[in-house]
């Protein structure tokens, strides 16, 4: 009788989940449906345990496939700790390879938020010396860490003092989770020498950190540091290391097991940055800036004629790039920003000056190459130049003088005359053949300059006339950098060619292996006439060797120079009339290139607010052009000249007193 009940039931809970989806069939006379189906306690059991089933294998999918690596991450973060390697960052080394930018071993001190505990966080503070203010953000810090971060370090203390790593290194044992690291730090073994051309580092801001960078970074701010920054800093790497629940470090043997959920790569070396090598010869940057320190504000270049290479470049005074990088308290930044003479713009590339009577080259060389004078006939002048209601002036009555004279000497009323056959777009178009009012290419923030058109002034309230005259003595809106006019004389001096300036010779690694290797470009081969740069060169030599040259001052026999001198009016009241550094004074320029003929080298010099060009900055000037032949390239030094009457007749009498 059992087994025949166990059958029946068996075969009535058959029925009663197989069939009570049937259709109804009352009206037949078989048993009603509803009696046949499981009681609703049992379904309800039924669909919950399918519910769950499907709610735990959907949960596995999302905990082995889609979130399996994110946990297993976090465990290995337990006993697992991430540190950077550092990536050197590479030199900057002049032509000859001397030393400009370099690093020096520092100490600096991270710790690992998941291990610091606020025991751990106070002895720090005491042997760190931080304020209570200091050690409240640091907590801070450190408390922000969530995840997977907490894992990683945190830059605590940088550069820290000798005292202060033997206090650390004393009590390491008792501070679990800090760690003190050998890193570099940039620095500047010549000082202030070429600040602004190798510019700064200064830590990572929020924007930085936007791109990549890490708390705890430097990054390039101004100059080739901030260009070549890519290319200097390198890439870092990584060191992971086993350590127990306190952060101390272990062996993969001590770890046993739990050692093999480790990721594959434990380690990446650091990629250390490429050198840079320049055209800068460190020991002409040093005549310049000497040359320079006898003035209380001044900037200078020097390029090589025929290639386009920068060999010096300097704006005085510049301040000691080791101080920038974060190490400058807030009253000597206060000092650095308020200072007249701006020691923190570089003066050479990014500020224009009136470029002054230096810019005369431009409307001669536009009459000669376009016939519009004949350069041997005489312009009276009278010392003054009437334009309607408007006088123009002259520094004195130079008489009758041809346009040799007119240049060596300086005459105004000349170029007066001259500007009105020429006309503003004429010289505006050989400007700008000449490289002003246009960007220099080399990504330093350098200024372009200004030189102006007829629709310049429509926009500007309209033309007048003596407009065209105050260009033609580059005045008025003309503007121009010291680099620029540096490399409008090269192209003078080396037979009608424009060069894009140069200051990366070539980048290549640690071990001296080169990467990259820069050369010159020509930019443009100026249409001028041998003939007219002929005359424009004997000229321009007479400006120095002729007693009557507005630069004869600065004449060092033996020294075979051409170039012109310029005193850009900054006041109406005021023309040069007093010397030394004076806001109301003119700027004091001389602009040239040496040897007068198949010329090395182009020299431009600006003296902030100096006075009378030919008596301030020629002397400066041909200063630096000795110190070039006599200690950087003596095998090339010019040979005496002796070619026109006015040179083998020169005496030591002084300049005129209309010298500009």
């Amino acid at each position: 009788m059992k087994p025949f009940r166990r059958s029946k039931l068996h075969f009535d809970l058959r029925i009663g989940l197989t069939t009570s989806l049937a259709p109804s069939s009352a009206s037949s006379g078989e048993p009603n449906a509803t009696s046949l189906r499981a009681p609703l306690p049992l379904r309800i059991a039924v669909c919950v345990a399918v519910v769950a089933f499907l709610g735990l294998a959907g949960r596995l999918v999302q905990l082995q496939a889609l979130l399996g690596d994110d946990y297993l991450q976090r465990s290995t973060n337990n006993f697992i700790r991430e540190r950077e390697l550092e990536a050197v960052r590479g030199q900057i080394r002049d032509r000859r390879g001397e030393v400009l930018a370099d690093n020096r071993p520092t100490f600096h001190v991270y710790a690992t938020p998941r291990y610091v505990s606020q025991v751990t966080l106070g002895r720090l503070a005491r042997l760190l010396k931080l304020s209570e203010e200091q050690r409240e953000a640091l907590a801070k810090k450190l408390g922000s860490k969530r995840g997977g971060e907490a894992s990683k370090q945190v830059l605590v203390a940088e550069d820290i003092s000798r005292d202060q790593l033997a206090a650390l290194e004393s009590e390491k044992d008792l501070l679990p989770g800090i760690d003190i690291e050998a890193r570099t730090r940039r620095v500047y073994p010549q000082k202030a020498t070429a600040a602004h051309l190798l510019g700064y580092l200064n830590m990572a801001g929020p924007e930085d950190l936007k791109r990549g960078y890490k708390h705890g970074d430097y990054v390039g701010r101004s100059g080739l540091e901030q260009k070549l920054e890519q290319k200097l800093r390198g890439s870092p790497g990584f060191e992971r290391i086993f350590v127990d629940a306190h952060g101390r470090r272990k062996s993969e043997n001590e770890l046993g097991k739990m050692a093999q959920l480790a990721p594959q790569e434990m380690r990446r070396d650091p990629q250390p940055g490429l050198t840079a090598v320049l055209t800068i010869d460190l020991d002409l940057q040093h005549i310049v800036e000497e040359a320079l320190s006898r003035h209380a504000s001044a900037a200078a270049a020097v390029v090589e004629a025929d290639t386009g290479r920068v060999l010096a470049m300097a704006s005085y005074p510049s301040p000691d790039p080791n101080l920038l990088g974060g190490r400058l308290t807030r009253g000597e930044a206060q000092r650095l920003e308020s200072d007249p003479f701006r020691p923190l713009l570089d003066k050479s590339l990014r500020e224009t000056y009136y470029p002054g009577s230096t810019f005369k080259i431009i409307p001669a060389l536009a009459a000669l190459e376009e016939g519009l004078i004949d350069p041997d006939q005489k312009q009276v002048c009278y010392g003054r130049y009437e334009l309607g209601r408007h006088v123009f002036r002259c520094m004195k009555a130079h008489g009758p003088v041809p346009l040799h004279e007119a240049l060596s000497q300086s005459c105004n009323v000349y170029f007066y005359h001259l500007a009105e056959k020429v006309g503003l777009e004429r010289m505006a178009r050989w400007a700008e053949r000449f490289g002003f009012g246009q960007p220099m290419g080399l990504g330093l923030g350098e200024a372009s300059g200004f030189v102006p058109t007829l629709d310049y002034y429509k926009q500007h309230g309209g033309f007048r006339g003596g407009y065209a005259l105050n260009t033609a003595l580059g005045q008025g809106a003309v503007r121009a950098s010291v680099l620029q006019l540096a490399m409008a004389y090269a192209a003078l001096g080396n037979g009608g060619k424009l060069y894009q300036p140069m200051l990366v010779e070539r980048l290549e690694t640690p071990s001296g292996d080169s990467v990259e290797q820069f050369a010159p470009q020509l930019r443009a081969q100026l249409p001028i006439l041998p003939s007219s740069l002929e005359r424009l060169r004997r000229a321009l030599v007479d400006v120095v060797a002729d007693h009557k040259g507005t630069a004869s001052t600065a004449f060092i026999e033996g020294l075979d120079v051409a170039g012109k001198s310029g005193t850009a009016q900054v006041r109406k009241n005021r023309r040069g009339e007093s010397s030394g550094w004076d806001q109301l004074n003119d700027h004091a320029w001389f602009v040239g290139y040496s040897p007068s003929r198949n010329a090395k080298i182009a020299v431009a010099v600006l003296i902030e607010h100096g006075g009378l060009g030919g008596h301030v900055a020629a002397p400066t000037a041909t200063r630096i052009i000795q110190g070039y032949f006599d200690r950087i390239d003596p095998e090339h030094k010019p040979r005496p000249i002796a070619e026109g009457p006015a040179i083998k007749l020169r005496t030591t009498l002084p300049a005129s007193a209309g010298a500009r």
